[in-house]
Order: C-alpha cells, then sequence, then structure tokens
C-alpha cells in the first residue's frame, strides 16, 4: 500500500485517509482525486465509521492542483474535466454521511486550502499556513473561492484571493477557517478529542444534522426552517433518538451508539 495515493486506516470508528504524494506536496492530480473519491465512497457505504479525518503525509498538506499536469492540457475541454473532477470532490466531501475533519500539518495552498475549507472541522498545527496563492500566476483561485467564502468573511476572503499571501494558523482560527490550532505534537491527541467527542453521539442524527446544515445555508430563512422542521421531525422519530429521549426522560444510562450500525 505505500505506493497508492491514498491510505486509509480504521480505528475506533474513525477512519484516516491520508494524501500519499509526499513528493509532489500533495497536489490533487488527475488520479489522486480520483484515488480521494473512490476512498470517500467506499467510507460512505461503511456503516462502522462514524468519523473521516483527512490527513497527508510528506512536508504539505495539499499545494492545490498540480500545474505541471494543467499546463500539459491541450483543449478548454480537458482543464474543465479536471475542474469538474475537484468540484465533484469537494461535493462528495460535503454530501459524505460523516463529518470528515481535515489534519493540517504543514501548507495547503489553493485547491489545498479549499479542500480545508470544505471539509466540516479543521484541527492544525499551529505550522501549517493557509493562501489561495492561484492570483500569484496570473491564475484567480475562482473554485477555491467557493469553499472559502462558506466558512470566512467576505472581505477576509476577498483578501486572501486577491492578494495571494498566506496568512498563518492563528489567523486562520481567527478568520474562522479553522477551529483549533495546537502544538504539532499535540496534533494527533487533537485529532482523536475532536473526532471522540463526535463518536459518541447517534450517528443517524449526525448524518441527518449534516446534510440539513449545509441544505439550508443555500436557503432562505423561511426555507430553511422549512427544512429543518422536516429534518428534526423525522430525527424525531427515529428509533435512536426515541431511544435516547426515553434513557433521558427515564433517567436511564445513554445508549452506546458504537454497539449500533
Amino acid at each position: 500500500m505505500t505506493d497508492s495515493l491514498v491510505l486509509r486506516t480504521d480505528q475506533n470508528h474513525v477512519a484516516t485517509l491520508t494524501l500519499n504524494r509526499p513528493d509532489k506536496f500533495n497536489a490533487l492530480s488527475d488520479a489522486l482525486m480520483s484515488a480521494l473519491e473512490d476512498m470517500l465512497a467506499e467510507v460512505a457505504a461503511d456503516k462502522s465509521v462514524r468519523v473521516v479525518v483527512l490527513a497527508a503525509n510528506g512536508k504539505a498538506y495539499c499545494a492545490g492542483h498540480d500545474l505541471k499536469e494543467i499546463n500539459e492540457k491541450n483543449s478548454r475541454d480537458e482543464v474543465e474535466t479536471l475542474f469538474a473532477k475537484c468540484s465533484r470532490l469537494m461535493l462528495a466531501i460535503n454530501r459524505l454521511p460523516q463529518p470528515v475533519i481535515a489534519k493540517v500539518h504543514g501548507i495547503a495552498t489553493a485547491a489545498g486550502c479549499q479542500l480545508v475549507a470544505t471539509c466540516d472541522l479543521a484541527v492544525v498545527s499551529d505550522q501549517a499556513r493557509f493562501a489561495t496563492s492561484g492570483i500569484n500566476v496570473g491564475l484567480f483561485c475562482a473554485t477555491p473561492g467557493v469553499a472559502l467564502s462558506r466558512n470566512v468573511p467576505r472581505k477576509k476572503a476577498m483578501e486572501m484571493l486577491l492578494s495571494g499571501d498566506f496568512i498563518d494558523a492563528q489567523t486562520a482560527l481567527h478568520f474562522g477557517l479553522v477551529n483549533t490550532v495546537v502544538l504539532p505534537d499535540e496534533l494527533d491527541g487533537a485529532i482523536d478529542d475532536m473526532a471522540a467527542r463526535i463518536v459518541r453521539h447517534s450517528p443517524q442524527a449526525i448524518s441527518m444534522g449534516k446534510s440539513l446544515f449545509y441544505r439550508q445555508l443555500e436557503s432562505g430563512l423561511d426555507g430553511a426552517y422549512e427544512k429543518a422542521v422536516d429534518v428534526i421531525v423525522s430525527n424525531m422519530v427515529d428509533a435512536q433518538a426515541h431511544e435516547g429521549i426515553n434513557a433521558f426522560v427515564n433517567k436511564r444510562p445513554m445508549p452506546d451508539w458504537n454497539e449500533r450500525n
């Protein structure tokens, strides 16, 4: 498996998917995106997995698209196909039933920054840095801007997109791009802690809630409440919620959701 572009390990209901193209700073080549999309499809169907961690090997987290590969494309159609694949990958993360935590130890630039912004949560080392740096080579980071603008305030997103400058981990935390910043040797523990705080809850409620969260964001207020009412009613009559509420009302211990698929 050492030559695989994406590695998978499972422990305690957490699947860790690791980008494994360290010699190219985990740039999102066509092959790497295909491998990650396939792995996400496998995880989505695996009911034993409660949380997904998206990590990376090597010095960098992800340096964005493979510009050398893009530069070798000979037509607009080929370039369009590549970027459509990337958008499909980001949507796959968004639509995955399980929450996805980005585990970021190094730089995340352009589509790499997009990847972090797309994940539901991000726990990062204080050595991590982020940029939408396409503008430095004459390319506005249009697709990364979609995810970035849904995470950070509008003017901060535009500042990153227009300048191409790096921001450090603490600035990313201040902007709302990431959840937690820790020392490098604390990163594994912080990821384990974040995952454990999710795994202890009903997987059905988590899955329904994640889906609703993103769908309601794209609706007006009235539409958002309509979607939310539909989901909370469906959740309320679900067997897992019924069991949990009965336990609370009758002062019994909460169910161990890890024993249920």
